[in-house]
């Protein structure tokens, strides 16, 4: 089973490979040569696609030890430098067989061609490249296709040729006789190449890295979800009990969870009162004294005024049950125009106060 899984792997990185190495073709702007071969050995090539650049007259030449024989000129190694080639092959370099499949077997002709290419054909799946022509239907429900075949030595030379020249990608095409009634050519081969531009893509690394990646990627969130999942769990049980807790002590005692009304009622108890205060100086200071200015900030009341005896206020303070270390703040005046001592007198306001008041 793991062997199944791996070959379907192997042949969907393949099929994605052949499609983004078609749509990089197709769509890419690419200078285009046609490059076919005689047969006495010599190679003819020709712009079919010159883009911008000037159309250069056709070349022949030969190979003598892998070179063009004679030497392209510049202008031709420019053109090749990039370009994609199409090689077209004779009808006798190739293999040609005439096969028939059910209809039904359309959309699975690849993998049912790669199982039985030893059968037929002389060379084994690693040693062939090949291709076929678009299946025609017949009255029978099958369809029927030629396999156009050849081994990998063919084409060789070419490839290691048209590298050489810096090409940036080569298709051979194996042209079909006229008496076939087929298309009149089959694409066997096609390939990225190293060109003037830097090295294709390698496709399929690519696919098996972004595979890796995003597993690597799914595994460690996985692991960040399942830890983080964790603590925010056990953050959320806490916070549930304590809430609970605090429900519970809210039931029995309702004071205890310092409610606003437990506060300011709290407030009312402990903070002295400015009218009991205010009451506490007009029964403790005598009816010969003024006061001007009252301030309560916490448990201090400061008072301003005017007095016939200011020494003996503080005296007079101190005996009331609401008042504690009366002291002068500020030192004692007295003005021309005033009827008395200007005093300044700060105390204690003691929490005898209840909470009746």
């Amino acid at each position: 089973m793991i062997s199944e899984i791996k070959t379907l792997f192997d042949e969907w990185i393949a099929a994605v490979a052949r499609a983004v190495n078609s749509g990089t073709g197709r769509y890419a702007l690419r200078r285009r040569i046609l490059l076919s071969e005689d047969s006495d050995n010599t190679f003819t090539a020709r712009m079919i696609s010159a883009r911008k650049d000037p159309a250069l007259p056709e070349i022949s030449f030969g190979l003598s030890h892998g070179q063009p024989d004679p030497p392209l000129p510049a202008d031709w190694q420019a053109a090749f430098r990039g370009s994609r080639i199409e090689a077209l092959m004779t009808p006798g370099q190739v293999l040609f067989r005439s096969l028939d499949f059910p209809k039904q077997a359309v959309d699975f002709l690849d993998g049912m061609i790669r199982a039985q290419i030893d059968r037929l054909t002389p060379w084994t799946a690693d040693d062939v490249v090949f291709g076929w022509s678009p299946p025609q239907a017949n009255p029978r429900e099958r369809v029927e296709l030629t396999l156009a075949a050849t081994s990998r030595q063919q084409i060789q030379p070419l490839l290691q040729l048209v590298t050489d020249l810096g090409a940036a990608s080569i298709a051979a095409f194996a042209l079909l006789p006229a008496a076939t009634g087929a298309p009149a050519k089959i694409k066997v081969f096609d390939q990225p190449l190293r060109g003037a531009a830097g090295r294709a893509p390698d496709v399929p690394r690519m696919l098996r890295l972004a595979l890796l990646s995003a597993g690597l990627a799914a595994a460690a969130s996985l692991i960040a979800a399942a830890y983080i999942g964790g603590a925010l769990e056990s953050e959320q049980q806490q916070l549930t009990r304590r809430i609970s807790e605090r429900r519970v002590a809210l039931r029995l005692n309702p004071n205890a969870g310092g409610s606003a009304l437990s506060l300011l009622a709290k407030r009312k108890q402990t903070s002295p009162s400015s009218v009991v205060v205010l009451e506490a100086l007009s029964q403790a200071l005598p009816d010969s004294t003024y006061v001007t200015e009252l301030r309560i900030e916490g448990d201090k009341v400061q008072v301003i005024g005017l007095t016939q005896d200011a020494p003996s206020l503080i005296r007079l303070m101190e005996r009331s049950p609401q008042f504690a270390r009366a002291t002068f703040f500020a030192p004692t005046t007295r003005a021309q125009n005033d009827p008395g001592e200007r005093f300044h007198i700060e105390a204690r306001i003691t929490p005898t106060f209840g909470s009746g008041t």
